[in-house]
């Protein structure tokens, strides 16, 4: 491998371009879900050819840009320290996290629905919901959160209760700054 190629074997600038094309995805899509792969290439500063060079269909790309965003939240997930203190505490500063990420990335699940299947999508989720479920079934064992649910049940509404807070911010119902905090304790109310 020379010192010009990555250990993916990509050439170094051909990383540096997918590593511009996700992060001007992400962007792009956050805020104009409908937006195709010239405007993604517009926004990264290369041609639309070397984004088709590296994501030949608008699919390729909203996936990588999914994995992407992703990474992103496992990783405010993470840095809320989902197994440290008392379950409830933890699962409050998760939602605080993955409340500010969400809020990063905007419209971008309208995106990902136009061209992945629900299963999919939720399968791609599957390193946050991990995270998550951990600290939902530690709760549940140390007799925090209801146990007359299954922890399935308990993960869904805590997403849907996080989605719900992103969708009344997008409408212009909610302010961002409460979003998180309402979020946070309404996901406390439904697991208690």
């Amino acid at each position: 491998m020379s010192s010009s190629t990555s250990p993916s074997g990509r050439r170094a600038d051909a990383e540096r371009n997918v590593a511009a094309i996700v992060a001007a995805g992400l962007d792009v899509l956050a805020t104009r879900p409908d937006a195709g792969l010239v405007a993604v290439a517009e926004a990264a500063g290369v041609t639309r050819t070397t984004v088709y060079a590296h994501f030949p269909t608008r699919a390729a790309l909203v996936g990588a840009v999914l994995d992407a965003a992703i990474a992103e939240a496992a990783a405010a997930l993470d840095g809320a320290a989902p197994d440290s203190g008392p379950p409830d505490a933890a699962l409050t500063r998760m939602v605080a996290a993955s409340w500010q990420t969400i809020d990063r990335q905007g419209r971008l699940m309208e995106a990902v629905g136009q061209v992945l299947s629900e299963a999919e999508c939720h399968a791609r989720h599957r390193p946050v919901g991990e995270r998550v479920e951990r600290t939902l079934r530690r709760g549940q064992a140390d007799g925090r959160f209801r146990t007359d649910v299954p922890v399935d049940w308990l993960l869904a509404v805590t997403y849907a209760l996080v989605h719900a807070a992103a969708a009344e911010v997008a409408a212009g119902r909610l302010p961002a700054e409460r979003a998180g905090e309402l979020a946070g304790a309404s996901v406390l109310a439904a697991c208690a």
